[in-house]
């Protein structure tokens, strides 16, 4: 097996990983994870089991390339910029657009809490979650 070291990811590479990429726990695990050593070996592992031979290195770098391409291309067109455009872009968008955003919100004692809302999600429903913030597990919940 070649390790795939020194090549370009291929069309179909790069939409396995996005398979990949775009399952529910996959997401939850990689938003806000800086150390992602294991998730990223656990990808490399299903993506040779769809035949593409990459190490978690490799895909950790094509995830941070294609999440900060990605990025630029939204900031642009949001700057009124239509004409910047990359390859899978629509593929991103609904994966990105689906990961959860921190916020920390006052509330009336002069106290912050952390809050959790989803882009898609209704403001109206409630969920108790888990916010990883400053090392520690946090309960969380969305009014």
């Amino acid at each position: 097996m070649e390790s795939g070291a020194g090549k370009h990811w291929t069309e179909e590479e790069v939409k396995a990983l996005l398979s990949i990429w775009s399952e529910k726990s996959i997401r939850k695990q990689l938003h806000g994870t800086l150390r992602n050593k294991g998730i990223f070996i656990y990808i490399a592992k299903r993506l040779q089991e769809l035949g593409v031979c990459r190490d978690w290195k490799q895909c950790r770098a094509k995830y941070k390339n294609l999440k900060y391409e990605y990025r630029t291309v939204k900031y642009a067109r949001n700057s009124g910029d239509a004409s910047k455009t990359m390859k899978f872009f629509h593929d991103l968008d609904a994966i990105l657009r689906c990961e959860p955003v921190a916020h920390l919100a006052a509330e009336g004692n002069g106290r912050y809490s952390a809050t959790e809302a989803r882009l898609n999600a209704s403001p109206t429903r409630k969920i108790k979650d888990k916010l990883h913030l400053f090392g520690q597990y946090m309960p969380i919940y969305i009014n």
